[in-house]
């Protein structure tokens, strides 16, 4: 299963970038392929989160069920969608002192033989560094 796994530090606390972890409807504000988001079925720290997203090439929809660890992790597992067969990955929240978090996503993804090696590597060598980009500026409010 290819995996990949990238971090960033920021200028806020675990608390407040778990928060907007954890805020899955307003996903779209700062990640600009998400294009629909619901949650369903919330159970304690669990629930489902079905997402919209537009791949450029192709819009997906698939659904993961999403584990809450509050501050330090939200982690998650696949239960359905189109193209991929898998998809499990974690936010690590680590504080690095004077208000500081060091966010690592991690995230291994497994999809059917008909989708090009090509899209995965442009996931993890573009899409991840954009995306850790974009919880920075959405946590430090820039």
């Amino acid at each position: 299963m290819p995996g990949a796994s990238r971090s960033i530090v920021v200028n806020a606390p675990p608390e407040k970038v778990f928060d907007v972890i954890i805020n899955y409807d307003r996903y779209p504000e700062w990640l600009t392929e998400v294009k629909k988001i619901r949650t369903s079925d919330r159970k304690g720290n669990e629930v489902k989160v079905h997402y919209e997203v537009d791949f450029k090439i192709k819009t997906i929809h698939y659904t993961i069920l999403a584990r809450e660890e509050r501050p330090q992790r939200m982690s998650w597992s696949f239960v359905e969608g189109e193209v991929m067969k898998d998809n499990k990955g974690s936010w690590v929240l680590e504080p690095e002192g004077e208000g500081k978090t060091k966010i690592t996503y991690n995230v291994e993804v497994t999809v059917g033989p008909l989708v090009p090696k090509s899209i995965l590597n442009t996931l993890v060598d573009q899409s991840l560094p954009k995306m850790l980009e974009a919880i920075k500026r959405r946590v430090e409010g820039t």
